[in-house]
C-alpha cells in the first residue's frame, strides 16, 4: 500500500506542475497529514519537492521516468525485445531477479529501478541510488555450461556498456578490471554479478549495472570514491529510455558473442579501452599488495600482471586493481 501511494505521487509531480495536497488526498483516499508524511519520504530518497501555500506540492525539475514501451519502442526494428519491468521503488534490481530465480524468470529479462533502497556494489558496499536520475539496470541471463560460463562475464558486459555509451554520446569511456568503467579516469559506472547454481550444472547469472547519468548535488556528498556522470561531459540532454534501450540491445548482442564465440573475440577490443594496460598498478587481496604492470587480460578473463618480469594470471575474486602512484 505503501509503495503504492508513493508511486502515484511520483506519476502526479513528474510534469512539475503544481498539485493540490487536496486533490492528492482524495485520488488516494488518504489524509492531507498522510500525503505530507509520503511526501517528506519521497524527499528523503532524493526528490526535490516543496510546497507553495494555496497552489500545492511541485517539483522542482520534471522528471524523466522509465516507461517500458518508450524503451521497447527504441529497440531497433526487426529485433525482439526481453521482458522489461520499470519499479519506481524497489530495494535491488539484482535481489529482484535473484528472488525469482529460478521458474519466475525468462532469458533476458530485464528488471530496471527509478530508486533503490538497498542498491549494492562488489564486496557488499552500498550503491547510493538516488531517484530518477540515474540507470539501475539488472538482466537474467542463463548458463548452460554451469558457473565455469560466468569466467569473463562482468569484461563482457562492461563491453556493452562502453558501446551503449557511445552510440548515444559518442564518447569513449575507458574499461577497469574486473568490473568499473571509467571516463577520464574517473569512476563512471559498475557491475555486479550475481551466480546461483554449480559448477559443472545449468546455472543462472543476474548481471546489475548502475550508471551515473546525473547524479543530484545532495546525493554525491553521499558517494565515498571520485566519481563522475555521464551527463557532465555531454551537451545535449541524455534520454534515459533511449540509453536504457541501447544498454539492454548492447548486452543482449555481446552477450549471445559470447556464448557462441568466447570471450577471445572481445579481446582486442577490451584492450583498446583498457584503463590500465601497460600501466603499473597495485593489486590489493585483503591486507596484501602486490605491484606490478598490468598486462591487460587472457581469453579467460584474468587479469594479466606482470611482477619482477613473470606474467601470471589473476583471476576475480575479493581484490581491487588500483594505480602505483
Amino acid at each position: 500500500m505503501v509503495k503504492a501511494i508513493r508511486e502515484h505521487l511520483i506519476n502526479a509531480l513528474a510534469t512539475g506542475d503544481f498539485i493540490s495536497g487536496q486533490l492528492l488526498a482524495d485520488q488516494l483516499n488518504i489524509s492531507r497529514t498522510s500525503i505530507s508524511k509520503h511526501v517528506n519520504a519521497l524527499v528523503e530518497i532524493g526528490l526535490d519537492i516543496y510546497s507553495v501555500t494555496g497552489k500545492g506540492y511541485r517539483l522542482a525539475k520534471p522528471l524523466n521516468l522509465l516507461c517500458k514501451s518508450e524503451i521497447i519502442n527504441q529497440f531497433p526494428k526487426n529485433t525482439i525485445a526481453p521482458d522489461i519491468e520499470v519499479h519506481s521503488l524497489i530495494d535491488s534490481t539484482n535481489n529482484y531477479l535473484m528472488r525469482r530465480l529460478p521458474n519466475q524468470v525468462s532469458l533476458g529479462q530485464v528488471c530496471l529501478a527509478e530508486y533503490q533502497s538497498a542498491g549494492r556494489g562488489r564486496r557488499g558496499r552500498q550503491w547510493v541510488s538516488p531517484f530518477g536520475s540515474q540507470i539501475y539496470l539488472s538482466m537474467y541471463w542463463y548458463l548452460e555450461q554451469g558457473l565455469s560460463a560466468a569466467m569473463g562475464l562482468s569484461l563482457v558486459t562492461a563491453l556493452a556498456v562502453s558501446d551503449a555509451i557511445f552510440a548515444i554520446t559518442n564518447i569513449k569511456v575507458q574499461l577497469k578490471w574486473p568490473n568499473d568503467i571509467y571516463l577520464d579516469g574517473v569512476k563512471l559506472a559498475g557491475i555486479l554479478i550475481d551466480l546461483d547454481g554449480q559448477a559443472l550444472e545449468p546455472s543462472h547469472s543476474i548481471i546489475g549495472i548502475g550508471l551515473n547519468l546525473n547524479i543530484p548535488e545532495q546525493s554525491a556528498q553521499q558517494i565515498d570514491q571520485k566519481w563522475t556522470d555521464l551527463q557532465s561531459h555531454y551537451d545535449a540532454l541524455i534520454d534515459r529510455n533511449t540509453l536504457s534501450a541501447q544498454l539492454i540491445y548492447c548486452l543482449l548482442k555481446r552477450l549471445e558473442q559470447h556464448q557462441t564465440e568466447g570471450f577471445s573475440s572481445m579481446l582486442t577490443q577490451w584492450h583498446e579501452r583498457d584503463y590500465y594496460l601497460n600501466k603499473r598498478v597495485k593489486l590489493l587481496t585483503g591486507e596484501r599488495v602486490t605491484k606490478g604492470i598490468c598486462r591487460g587480460i587472457n581469453a579467460h578473463g584474468a587479469l594479466m600482471l606482470e611482477v619482477d618480469g613473470q606474467i601470471k594470471p589473476i583471476y576475480g575474486g575479493e581484490v581491487t586493481l588500483r594505480a602505483d602512484e
